[in-house]
C-alpha cells in the first residue's frame, strides 16, 4: 500500500516518500522567498541536510542555514538564531529536524519581530495574547524524526539556561503553515533515536488517553496513535529501511501531538526537569518513566485501558497493557531506570520542585503532589 495524501488538518500537510522535492511549492504556498533552515548540530552536515539545502538553492530560495541548536535547545540558541535570521534579511523558517530543530525553528520564526523577552510567551493563561501575531513568520515543518511531532503543534518546549527549567512557549501562529512528511528522511535514523522517538510518540497518546479532560476527538486520535506505534514501532527499529512502518510511524507522531491537546500527565511533568538538569533524550526520558506513572493512575485509567488493550491486540485488560510497556521498552533496549541516563538521586528536591510547576501536571489523572512525585521519582531512579 502506498501511504500517501494531502491533508487539511491540523494543517496543511504533504505527506508521502519523496514529498522533500515539493519543498519549494511549500514554501511559496506559506509565502516565503527567503527561508532560513533551521536545524541542530547533528543533522547540519548530514546528507539529507545538505540535499535540502540544494532544493532550496536551485529554487532560488538561497541556501541559509542555522544550526547551533542543541538536543534540548535554549534561549541562547535561540537569541542567535533570531540574529540570524534577522541579519540574513529571511522572511520565513523552514524548521527541520527532530523536536529540537522543529521547536527552535518555530521559536526563531514566532521571536524574530517580538520586543518583549522570550519566557513573556509562556503557556500561562493568554499570555500568548501579549505578542504581535503580524509580526510571527511563516514556519515550513519538515520531521526527520517520528516522535515529537512538533510539526503540527502550537507551541515550542524552550531550556531557560539559567534557571534549568523547560518552558512551554504558545501561540496558535506557530503552528506551522505547511508540513512535508517525508518518510524517506527517517530511514537514517539509528536505533536508539528511532526507539527514543517512537516511544515519546507512544507517551504522548497514552497521556491523552488516560487524561480526565473532556475531548472525544483526542481521545479517538490517541487510541488510533498507539495501535500504529504498537504495530509499526518494532518494524522500523529492526528494519530502519521499512518505509511503510517509517510513514507509520511519522503519521503517529503527529497524531500524539493532535491528541495531547486533551492534556498530558505525570510522564511530561517528570521528563521536563530531567531533561533540563540532565540533557536526557526527551522520548526515552518519557519511556523510563511510563511503568511507573500507569502505576500512579491505576485507580483511574485501568478501566478505560481495559477497553484499549483489547483493540490494541494485547491481552490481559490494564495489567497486560502495563506489562506490555514494560516489555515494549526492554525489546528496543530502554533502561529501566533514569540513574542509566545519569540522574541522580540527590536532584529529586529539585526535580519534584521543577514537576509541580510543570502545565503536564493539570492533565494527570491522579492530582500530583510533593509526595506522590517523590515516590515516583524514588521508583523511576
Amino acid at each position: 500500500m502506498t501511504l500517501t495524501g494531502n491533508w487539511s488538518y491540523p494543517t496543511a500537510i504533504r505527506f508521502g516518500a519523496g514529498r522533500i522535492g515539493e519543498l519549494a511549492e511549500a514554501c511559496a504556498q506559506a509565502g516565503m522567498k527567503k527561508p532560513l533552515l533551521v536545524t541542530d548540530k547533528g543533522l547540519a552536515n548530514l546528507p539529507i541536510t545538505v540535499a535540502t539545502l540544494d532544493l532550496m538553492e536551485a529554487a532560488g530560495l538561497g541556501r541559509g542555514l542555522f544550526a547551533e541548536v542543541d538536543p534540548n535547545p535554549n534561549e541562547l540558541n535561540l537569541t542567535a538564531g533570531v540574529e540570524a535570521y534577522n541579519a540574513g534579511g529571511h522572511d520565513g523558517v523552514i524548521a527541520f529536524g527532530g523536536g529540537s530543530g522543529l521547536d527552535l525553528g518555530k521559536m526563531v520564526a514566532f521571536m524574530a519581530g517580538q520586543t518583549r523577552p522570550i519566557w513573556d510567551f509562556e503557556d500561562i493563561g493568554d499570555w500568548w495574547t501579549r505578542a504581535d501575531a503580524d509580526a510571527i513568520a511563516p514556519i515550513v515543518a519538515v520531521p526527520t524524526t517520528a516522535g515529537t511531532g512538533s510539526e503540527v503543534g502550537r507551541a515550542s518546549v524552550i531550556t531557560n539556561s539559567v534557571t534549568h527549567e523547560k518552558k512551554i512557549i504558545f501561540h496558535p501562529k506557530v503552528l506551522p503553515s505547511v508540513v512535508i512528511c517525508d518518510p524517506e528522511l527517517t530511514v537514517g535514523m539509528p536505533q536508539f533515536i528511532t526507539a527514543g522517538t517512537g516511544l515519546d510518540a507512544f507517551a504522548h497518546c497514552v497521556e491523552a488517553y488516560s487524561s480526565p479532560h473532556y475531548h472525544p476527538m483526542s481521545q479517538g486520535i490517541a487510541l488510533e496513535g498507539m495501535k500504529l506505534v504498537v504495530e509499526n514501532l518494532p518494524r522500523a527499529y529492526a528494519d530502519g529501511r521499512d518505509i511503510e512502518a517509517r510513514a507509520e510511524m511519522m503519521s503517529a507522531a503527529m497524531m500524539g501531538a493532535t491528541a495531547f491537546q486533551k492534556g498530558l500527565g505525570a510522564i511530561h511533568a517528570m521528563s521536563h526537569p530531567v531533561g533540563a538538569m540532565f540533557n536526557t533524550h526527551h522520548g526515552t526520558t518519557n519511556a523510563v518513566c511510563m511503568p511507573a506513572v500507569l502505576e500512579l493512575n491505576a485507580p483511574v485509567i485501568s478501566e478505560r485501558f481495559d477497553r484499549a488493550a483489547g483493540y490494541l491486540g494485547i491481552e490481559g485488560g490494564f495489567d497486560g497493557f502495563c506489562a506490555f510497556v514494560q516489555g515494549f521498552n526492554d525489546s528496543m533496549g530502554i533502561p529501566r531506570k533514569l540513574s542509566e541516563l545519569g540522574v541522580t538521586t540527590d536532584a529529586i528536591p529539585a526535580l519534584v520542585k521543577g514537576a509541580l510547576i510543570d502545565p503536564s501536571c493539570g492533565g494527570n489523572p491522579v492530582e500530583l503532589t510533593e509526595a506522590n512525585l517523590t515516590a515516583l521519582f524514588e521508583a523511576t531512579i
